[in-house]
Parts: C-alpha cells; sequence; structure tokens
C-alpha cells in the first residue's frame, strides 16, 4: 500500500534527513563531525518483499555520499553501516526445522548488536580519516562494499534509435 511505503520512507530516510538536517551547522562551525547513517543489505543485495525498506536505505546511501563530498572541506565525514546482527526482530521467525533452528542459535550467539555497534563508535572517531563508504558488520567480520561506478560503455555516433540500441548498444 502507498501508505506502507510512505511510513517506511519516512521512518528511515527521513528520520537520517532529520538527524543530519539538525547537527550539520553545529558541524560546519566546529569543522569536524561525524555521521554514521544506517543501511540495509536489503538494499544493496537485495531481498524480496522489502521494496519500500530497501528503497529507503539505499536513499539513505546517497544521502551519505553528498555529505561526505560536501564536507570533506570541513572535516566532516560520513559513512554507512549495514549490520548483519540479531536482535529481537529475529525473535518473531520460527524456524521451519532443526536445521533452521541450529543456524538461528548460532547467528544468535556470532552475530550480536553489540558487534555493530563497536564499529560504529570506531568511525566516529576522531582519527577514523574515513568518509564516503558503506560497510557492514557481520560478527568479527567488517566488509567494505565497493562503489557504484560505471563499468563500461558504448557510443554511437550520431546517436541511437530503438533498433540501434537493441542491435548494438545493449548486447
Amino acid at each position: 500500500e502507498e501508505r506502507d511505503w510512505d511510513d517506511v520512507i519516512a521512518v528511515h530516510l527521513r528520520g537520517s534527513f532529520n538527524v543530519v538536517r539538525t547537527t550539520i551547522e553545529h558541524f560546519r562551525e566546529q569543522r569536524e563531525g561525524s555521521y554514521v547513517l544506517f543501511g540495509s543489505t536489503s538494499g544493496l543485495i537485495g531481498s524480496p518483499g522489502q521494496a519500500n525498506y530497501a528503497a529507503a536505505k539505499m536513499g539513505i546511501a546517497g544521502l551519505s555520499r553528498i555529505i561526505a563530498i560536501e564536507g570533506q572541506s570541513r572535516s566532516i565525514r560520513s559513512n554507512v553501516l549495514a549490520p548483519f546482527a540479531c536482535t529481537r526482530m529475529l525473535d518473531s521467525v520460527v524456524p521451519q526445522n532443526e536445521e533452521q533452528a541450529a543456524r538461528l542459535d548460532r547467528m544468535k550467539k556470532t552475530m550480536r548488536a553489540d558487534q555493530v555497534a563497536q564499529f560504529a563508535v570506531a568511525l566516529c572517531a576522531p582519527s577514523a580519516d574515513i568518509s564516503g563508504q558503506i560497510f557492514a558488520v557481520r560478527g568479527d567480520e567488517v566488509l567494505l562494499f565497493s562503489q557504484p561506478r560505471p563499468v563500461r560503455s558504448v557510443s554511437r555516433v550520431g546517436g541511437w534509435d530503438l533498433e540501434t540500441m537493441l542491435e548494438s548498444g545493449l548486447p
């Protein structure tokens, strides 16, 4: 439903915007600051049935990237953290078999929220000279995601029409 879409966008994307909007002038005046905005692998990797959540979280990645670019001259950093962690949200998951139950139990022991929190605090330290990145924390593992970059291009003198695009541009 459209209302569901709007609610999720409001909580996640607008929520991140509100935090930044409220603090950015203070960071500019003190010429230093660090944002750790929370993304999700739902947007980075994909998760069926979560289009609104994935879109909101990828919007946060775009917001963070621009903050990092615009804030560079004033030592304002911004990074995204996509946590892999077992939280109360997983309490509602009912394992379908013993294998799933064992996997969920392992996850609860090895993918804790405190591991994510430690990395988030580290990103905020003034000596953490990193900005504009997207990270994930999965247990004791820290992942750095690649940035979107062009990987290939095609061009055609005189431009494209539908036929030439289908024949030469897309393949």
